[in-house]
């Protein structure tokens, strides 16, 4: 009776202990501490050394589908986990050493595949231990329990492995594996609790992160970077990637909203794994134009748009399960992909306005359908919420636009009645007398009635008055309203509009172009040429988007050349005013089509991205100027060739324009200084004036040469053009080299032409010149801080840079003497013109023994290795 009662006893604490170890386990929901308490507690029950948990998890394939296909495989929660195991250590083990197990493979995946448990005494003699592990960790295995965890409908919800019995060489016992089986009932259904409350949790993070994306939208519409720096710090969390990237598309203006091109990058990257604070900043980098034209990932979103697909692939080994073309895109990814999920963003019309893309769990595992589902919403609400910020900005926009309409038509009018009366009662001179197929043509002598008379020879010259039913009085009235829009500015003025109008005629006729186009062709082309800078504010697109000015808001690129595109269609929606009002339906979308190519094409930064076609195309003569792509690229060219053409004028007149040009920048960089107060580039910055040569021969080298020499070998009649330019750039170089000699430009305020044309010339007037020499400017500014420090100066006898009127030395060097005394005040500016500080020299006029010089030092130089010259 003792032995019942003492066995009994036994069973009784046997069973306490059983039940407050399946009482540990029913109440605890998080999954990780769920499994390391299963097996703490079997080992406790079972005598084991160590133990290890597997639950079987879906694991997408390499696969390009929209369906989720997946194969089960044995994912170690936690692995080899003895009875005095910290949490924490065995959850890091876990992630660092274990490997998911296929079924059917190893001790744990035959159980997981047949649903019965294993009773090993020697592992090494049973075929389907796995050595590899032991060899991996060294560890030595010799008993083995293993049984399946089931859930109440019978199916395989994971794998308990215990290893090595304590004190026992014939490894475990049946009784044992009574005990294990009866622990896992309940250890089976504590796991399947904590998965749905692991579900119920991640839904209702999926819900917080869902409201934080819809508050978002609300929250912020003005800004696209903004709004998507709201959402990706709401969802990174969430999303549990690397990496993530938002690409925006939008219908391109230069292709009339017939493609689809990426406009806008942003990218999430994070490095440092999964934040837990949802407080932490999110840095939200904006790509750039380089990274999104030639970043692969870049080409793949385009793969995702074009397809409406999505693409999920994990653990990339090889691309044989996916289409060739995605195949291709992947293999010039040079990052290393894991895991890859993108699909694309829809607005409310089902219009793809963007992807999204996420590379690379911070857990390394794969994405799943919940996953895909995940993002899925994520993309609905990007979705929204671009649509509402680009309908934002088309309001803006439509906003700005009647500004502009407003403030245009507050200074512009249409054309006197009384000019156009005149206009069309005079008699138009011949092409000859102007001048027009000349390439050598210019406007300085002609009047402003001229300048409108030239343009009606052009247009009776090729008869398109006759051919287009064009009314007389509707043309005069025209010329005079473009002209009439055009403002006052120092160069983007009507006499700049009707030179490149001249060059356009002088191609088409002398150079021969006008073989490969169309009289509608050259009707368009000539009316872009004389539109293409109307409302000109003599200020550049750059300026325009730093002050914020209506048109920057209404234009995000080639931001002046839509405003003159616009100007020029507003005249001619005028009923008097449009001439082209005889055309046929299809003429006119032709037309107007061309003249907008046209006028968009003389933005120097359309010209960049075409140039390299285009200098390629010739030069392996594969062109063909009657296809309609490559014609409209020549026309483009053209335009280009056209707009810059005063730099193949003759030097006389290139020499003259170039100071206007200069002076336009001029101001444009006066207006910097004072409205941005800061310093604009040498280009635009006066007190950099004397880099005007060394500038020309730049923009010469880059733009000029390399488009008039590919128009010269296509078209041989256009050669004196590139010749010209060709002239020209040996000139600025002159001027250029005498600056690197020590001088700068040697200037009249009266006289509109080089120094050289008037040395030896008929001219005997006295030419009082200003010369400067840069070697010795700085010599000029006294230790007392004043610009000038006259108690320093004294006379010396210079070197005259004219030996004889007859003569001029061009590299002589006009030596400054060291000190000159003098009496007055200095000029409170070295623009001004100094008028007291006169030093008598030797005579620098053509009859005169003596002439008064004056001497202006230049501003100290801002860090330039070589002196550079331009024309005051």
């Amino acid at each position: 009776m003792l032995g019942v009662a003492l066995e009994m006893a036994e069973v009784t604490e046997q069973s306490d202990v059983f039940l407050s170890m399946v009482q540990d386990i029913a109440t605890e929901l998080d999954l990780h501490l769920l499994c390391h308490k299963i097996l703490v507690n079997v080992g406790r029950l079972t005598a084991a050394d160590r133990g290890s948990l597997f639950l079987v998890e879906s694991v997408n394939e390499d696969t390009f589908c929209d369906e989720d296909v997946g194969t089960p495989y044995l994912v170690p929660k936690l692995f080899d986990v003895t009875v005095d195991s910290d949490f924490d250590d065995t959850l890091l083990k876990a992630g660092l050493e274990a490997q998911p197990i296929p079924l059917g493979s190893g001790i744990a995946g035959h159980v997981a595949l047949t649903k019965t448990g294993l009773r090993i005494v020697d592992a090494y003699r049973d075929e389907r231990f796995l050595p590899e592990i032991d060899k991996r960790t060294g560890y030595v295995t010799h008993s083995i329990l293993c049984l399946p965890i089931l859930n109440r409908q019978g199916g395989v919800v994971g794998v308990a492995q215990m290893v090595n019995k304590k004190g026992a060489i014939s490894g475990f016992t049946s009784s044992d594996e009574e005990i294990f089986r009866r622990y896992l009932c309940f250890a089976g259904i504590g796991i399947q609790n904590a998965r749905l409350f692991l579900r119920v949790q991640n839904e209702k993070q999926r819900n917080q992160v869902l409201l934080g994306l819809a508050e978002s939208i609300f929250q912020e519409q003005t800004s696209l970077k903004k709004l998507v720096q709201l959402m990706m710090s709401n969802a990174r969390n969430y999303l549990h990637c690397r990496r993530i990237v938002i690409y925006v598309f939008s219908p391109s203006e230069a292709s009339h909203g017939e493609e689809m091109d990426i406009t806008t990058g942003f990218e999430y990257v994070n490095d440092e794994g999964l934040g837990r604070s949802s407080n932490q900043n999110c840095e939200i980098n904006l790509l750039s134009s380089v990274q999104l034209q030639e970043s692969p990932f870049t080409h793949l979103a385009r793969f995702v748009a074009q397809k409406r697909q999505v693409i999920r692939i994990n653990e990339i080994s090889d691309y044989s399960d996916c289409c060739p073309e995605l195949a291709k895109l992947l293999r010039g990814v040079a990052a290393p992909i894991n895991q890859f999920l993108s699909l694309p963003i829809y607005n409310a019309r089902s219009a793809v306005v963007g992807v999204v893309q996420l590379l690379n769990k911070v857990d390394g595992k794969a994405f799943t359908s919940s996953d895909k589902l995940a993002v899925e919403s994520f993309a609905l609400f990007c979705g929204m919420a671009i649509h509402n910020t680009q309908t934002y900005e088309e309001v803006s926009k439509l906003s700005a636009k009647q500004k502009v309409a407003i403030e245009c038509l507050s200074y512009h009018s249409r054309a006197n009645e009384e000019d156009v009366e005149q206009l069309e009662n005079d008699v138009i001179p011949s092409t000859e007398y102007y001048n027009l197929t000349k390439y050598d043509f210019i406007d300085f002598e002609l009047s402003d009635l001229d300048t409108c008379k030239v343009v009606l020879r052009m247009f009776i010259h090729c008869d398109l008055i006759n051919i287009f039913r064009i009314p007389y009085k509707v043309l005069c009235r025209w010329i005079l309203s473009v002209k009439k829009n055009y403002r006052p500015v120092k160069y983007h003025n009507w006499r700049h509009a009707l030179n490149v109008a001249q060059t356009m005629f002088a191609l088409l006729k002398t150079g021969k172009m006008e073989q490969f186009m169309t009289d509608l062709d050259i009707l368009s082309l000539l009316i872009a040429c004389l539109c293409h800078d109307l409302d000109h504010r003599g200020t550049n697109n750059a300026f325009q988007s730093k002050v914020m000015s209506p048109l920057a808001v209404l234009y995000s690129t080639s931001t002046m050349e839509h405003h003159h595109l616009d100007q020029c269609t507003m005249i001619l929606s005028d009923d008097s005013n449009n001439i082209l009002q005889s055309l046929s339906p299809e003429q006119y979308r032709q037309s107007v089509h061309m003249i907008e190519h046209a006028i968009l094409s003389t933005d120097l930064a359309v010209y960049f991205r075409k140039k390299s076609r285009f200098i390629t195309m010739v030069e392996n003569g594969e062109f063909n100027w009657q296809d309609p792509d490559q014609k409209s690229l020549l026309c483009g060219m053209m335009m280009t060739g056209c707009d810059v053409g005063a730099i193949a004028k003759p030097w006389s007149i290139q020499h003259r324009i170039a100071k206007l040009v200069a002076e336009e920048f001029f101001e444009q960089g006066d207006m910097e200084k004072l409205q941005l107060n800061e310093t604009p580039i040498a280009m635009f910055d006066r007190d950099e004036k004397d880099n005007l040569p060394k500038m020309q021969i730049g923009f010469i080298d880059s733009i000029c040469l390399p488009l008039y020499r590919a128009l010269s070998e296509s078209f041989p009649w256009v050669k004196p053009v590139y010749e010209t330019c060709l002239s020209n750039r040996e000139q600025w170089k002159k001027l250029s080299d005498l600056v690197d000699m020590g001088l700068t430009w040697i200037d009249h305020p009266f006289i509109e032409k080089p120094v050289e044309h008037i040395v030896g010339s008929k001219e005997k007037e006295k030419i009082p010149l200003i010369v400067t020499d840069l070697s010795a400017s700085n010599q000029l500014v006294g230790k007392s801080g004043n610009r000038y420090d006259m108690d320093h100066l004294k006379l010396e006898q210079p070197k005259s840079i004219l030996k004889s009127p007859s003569k001029i030395i061009t590299k002589s060097i006009l030596k400054l003497p060291k000190n000159v005394p003098a009496s007055g005040s200095a000029p409170v500016s070295p623009h001004q013109e100094p008028s007291k500080h006169l030093t008598r020299m030797r005579s620098m006029s053509l009859n005169s023994p003596t002439e008064l010089v004056d001497i202006k030092p230049l501003r100290p130089s801002r860090d330039y290795t070589s002196k550079l010259c331009s024309i005051s």
